[in-house]
């Protein structure tokens, strides 16, 4: 087994039984680090210490990741494009910032029964109108409210649609 210091220092390689007398002799504990490895890393600090640094760790990576939400943006057949270019413009904001966005076309009534190409149409003029480079993360497909669209940014080059 490949033991460490508590500083991170390599001491050497040593079978388990020298290893565990080194840490005996120190005070402190033999705190197996990497099982898979070959040779098997273990440490030799005190595990309080060792279980301190793997939270502060912990937490230190938990602040770092940023969290991405499913927005959702609703629109109806009716919508003039003023108002589509409004919500384009929070959607393109919402892409910046790297959330997913769901597209909706609330369908009520007879609706529901319309011609899908031209619902799909209807659906992608709000499309048009993001201007953040965006991808379709999931096809126009049948929700509860009627049709929906789930876009994310692109971080490649152009626009697709």
């Amino acid at each position: 087994m490949r033991v460490l210091d508590a500083s991170g220092e390599n001491l050497g390689i040593f079978p388990l039984a020298e290893a565990l007398e080194m840490a005996k002799e120190r005070g402190v504990d033999l705190i197996e680090i990497n099982a898979l490895s070959k040779p098997v890393i273990a440490k030799i600090m005190d595990f309080g210490k060792y279980q301190y640094e793997q939270k502060k760790k912990a937490q230190k990576a938990k602040i770092g990741a940023k969290t991405t939400e499913t927005k959702s943006l609703q629109i109806k057949i009716g919508t003039g494009d003023h108002d589509l270019e409004l919500k384009a413009k929070t959607a393109s904001k919402w892409l910046k910032e790297g959330h997913r966005i769901k597209v909706e076309l609330f369908l009520r009534g007879r609706t529901k029964s319309m011609d899908q190409a031209f619902l799909k149409e209807r659906l992608d003029r709000v499309l048009h109108f993001i201007t953040e480079h965006y991808k379709i993360a999931e096809p126009h497909k049948q929700s509860p409210k009627g049709l929906a669209v789930v876009i994310e940014r692109d971080k490649g080059a152009g626009k697709s649609s």
